[in-house]
């Protein structure tokens, strides 16, 4: 397999993937890590280039083997590596991926409809992308952000995710007070809040699940929106979970039977 040396414009381009802005523009994101990288292999995501650390390419092994020569694969220096890696620990390995085609409500198969995950101004990225891999674990395989959310395709939402990414549907800057009334027409709608609500339970049918920022909630005119609204019950002195924790909770109580 033939490794090349990027060309400065390339370098350029994919330093610029860090502004969302310029990801939009081009199509283009970086996903950073041998399992990040692998399962982006396996999905319908679509890879433009692979790019090794110098030294590391032993390490790829594998993942240059099951790329068989589909995209071109480069070998940056450090010093260029730095300029794009995310981790202080970098493992050697970024793809550089299309971003695919965002669908509307409208153009998904009804079964993808059974479990969706609302997610409403979530603007931590790592809060997002530890939220799309428990979607991807409890079979949430829709997701729908709004206005005001952090880009899916952040580095570091790709990289928390761990690859969940790719096997979600993600439908971004949703207005959920216009698409609330709709989704309650074949779907429950569940709300989520710290200090008030019913206890989580199994739901059968198709349910929707709403969740706020860690900082903020819901407010109270999408609260009012949905079909009910769960609250985790505790009796510790934490003040209350984080995201991440209490939409895990739901998802699974939301799931069982």
């Amino acid at each position: 397999m033939e490794i090349l040396k990027p060309l400065r414009s390339q370098l350029k381009l994919w330093e610029q993937l860090d502004q969302a802005s310029f990801r939009r523009e081009k199509g283009l994101f970086i996903a950073e890590g041998l399992k990040v990288v692998a399962e982006l292999l396996k999905s319908a995501w679509k890879m433009k280039a692979l790019l090794i650390l110098s030294g590391r390419e032993d390490h790829c092994t594998e993942l240059l083997s099951a790329n068989a020569g589909e995209v071109d694969v480069y070998c940056l220096s450090e010093k260029e590596w730095r300029r794009l890696s995310q981790d202080k620990n970098p493992e050697g390995i970024i793809a550089v991926a299309s971003v695919p085609a965002m669908p509307s409500m409208d153009d998904l198969p009804a079964g993808q409809h059974d479990r969706l995950l609302l997610l409403h101004e979530i603007n931590n990225p790592n809060n997002l992308g530890a939220l799309l891999r428990t979607a991807d674990w409890f079979g949430f395989r829709t997701v729908l952000l709004s206005a005001g959310s952090v880009d899916f395709t952040h580095a570091k939402v790709v990289r928390t995710a761990m690859g969940s990414l790719f096997h979600l549907t993600v439908i971004a800057d949703v207005d959920f007070s216009l698409i609330l009334p709709m989704l309650r027409k074949s779907c429950k709608v569940v709300g989520s809040d710290v200090r008030t609500g019913i206890i989580p339970h199994p739901c059968t049918g198709r349910t929707a699940l709403l969740f706020g920022s860690e900082s903020h909630g819901l407010p109270q005119h999408l609260i009012e929106m949905t079909d009910e609204c769960w609250c985790i019950p505790g009796t510790g002195e934490a003040e209350s979970l984080s995201l991440p924790q209490a939409a895990a909770v739901m998802m699974y109580a939301c799931t069982t039977t």
